[in-house]
């Protein structure tokens, strides 16, 4: 395997600094020093610390694109979309656990033009989910409601699994995948009256 670019070593330590201590509480100097480079070092690849946070906000906005995309090709039905939608998007997180954290909790940091730019992909990817429930919807494959609250739903469980995967722990990205979707789409209700009702509290 060939030896990292000094470039790659040095977006490596700011993904893990971002990611751990966030944009704003990381320092060029700290990033040399993870690195292993002299803080001089970095601006021949950089012109500043922003550079590297927006390279790394776009690095998982393209991930996330490409998932979603690679879904919408291979699946027609909405249903099989979402659901293989919630396991590419939980596969995005789990390989690439520091890039989607700078990109779900630090791109606001981007000063405005480089912001709008990573709005937009986060709104095209979220533009998939909108298509793949209204779709499901309209066919009658998935329950009528508010299709804003249905993504929310859906991705946020997705986007915490970075807080407590582990790489070769009990579960893979696909089981957590499936027992996300089993829950989500079937409920977690049994249909039986709850205890509430049964005592007349309802």
């Amino acid at each position: 395997m060939p030896r990292p670019s000094q470039k790659d070593q040095i977006l490596a330590a700011a993904r893990r600094l971002f990611s751990e201590k966030g944009y704003h509480g990381t320092t060029i100097r700290e990033i040399a020093v993870e690195a292993g480079v002299l803080s001089g070092s970095l601006y021949a690849h950089i012109e500043s610390k922003e550079d590297l946070l927006f390279e790394i906000a776009d690095e998982g906005a393209e991930a996330f694109l490409l998932a979603a995309r690679a879904v919408e090709s291979k699946w027609q039905h909405p249903v099989d979309r979402l659901r293989e939608g919630l396991r590419a998007h939980i596969r995005v997180v789990a390989d690439k656990q520091e890039s989607a954290k700078v990109f779900f909790h630090e791109w606001r940091a981007l000063s405005d033009d480089r912001r709008k730019v990573i709005q937009s992909k986060r709104d095209r990817y979220e533009a998939h989910w909108r298509k793949w429930i209204e779709e499901g919807m309209a066919q009658g494959a998935v329950r009528k409601a508010d299709p804003k609250f249905v993504r929310l739903c859906l991705l946020s469980v997705a986007n915490w699994v970075y807080q407590w995967y582990r790489p070769g722990g009990e579960f893979t990205p696909e089981d957590i995948a499936e027992h996300f979707w089993t829950l989500l789409f079937n409920g977690i209700g049994t249909g039986q009256p709850a205890a509430c009702e049964l005592l007349g509290e309802a």
